[in-house]
């Protein structure tokens, strides 16, 4: 597994402009957006539009979709400037290819979760984003997994998800040595709602690792 120089941070489930800013200000990597109505941080197309335009240039925009159909996910392209898309379902690869734009899909983790295989079959991805495997939410869930079961040998790049937090985040990093994690839930007052302080300590802890 590569050893980055910079772990990349992507924020997830931003539902508000100030927000945005406030994780821009802290200098993280990408921003994601869920285009996912049966999820807490969902956000309306005018919603993301605002968002958006508060975005300054170099820091990715990320559209997260669940199981959605090709024509959902271009209407939402047609009005907001989307870098790349993260598919969070059950999508096959022909499916997350259809869209003409580079993405990188999750793969929620059980202790048979055969990751090498995923890479082979995700070849064009840019990268693997795992997270925590529950039955009944697909991520966002809080919840960690045993970073154990990732294979030292996976070559694609890692963006670790899965219930990251201010209090876990350079462990994290220091144990699996992904490309980039992914924050939602740890650095929230509330679902949807970030905590401009913990973001501001989630990426010290980001710092810390690398020192």
């Amino acid at each position: 597994m590569n050893h980055y120089n910079r772990t990349r941070v992507k924020i997830c489930g931003i539902t508000r402009v100030e927000d945005a800013v406030s994780a821009v200000n802290s200098g993280v990597d990408a921003i994601g957006l869920v285009f996912y109505a049966q999820s807490q941080r969902f956000v309306s197309v005018g919603q993301a539009q605002k968002i958006v335009a508060a975005i300054p240039p170099f820091v990715s925009v990320v559209g997260l979709f669940v199981n959605a159909l090709e024509a959902e996910i271009e209407t939402v392209l047609s009005k907001v400037r989307l870098d790349i898309l993260q598919f969070h379902g059950d999508e096959t690869v022909t499916e997350c290819e259809q869209i003409n734009l580079p993405y990188y899909k999750a793969i929620r983790v059980k202790a048979d979760t055969n990751l090498l295989q995923y890479a082979v079959e995700f070849s064009s991805a840019k990268a693997l984003l795992l997270d925590a495997h529950t039955e009944s939410e697909f991520g966002g869930t809080g919840l960690t997994f045993d970073w154990n079961l990732i294979p030292k040998s996976l070559t694609k790049p890692i963006i670790l998800a899965g219930g990251l937090t201010v209090e876990n985040v350079e462990k994290a990093i220091q144990e699996v040595k992904p490309y980039a994690v992914d924050v939602s839930g740890g650095v929230e007052i509330t679902k949807g709602i970030k905590d401009a302080a913990k973001i501001a300590a989630f990426m010290q802890g980001v710092s810390n690792a690398r020192a």
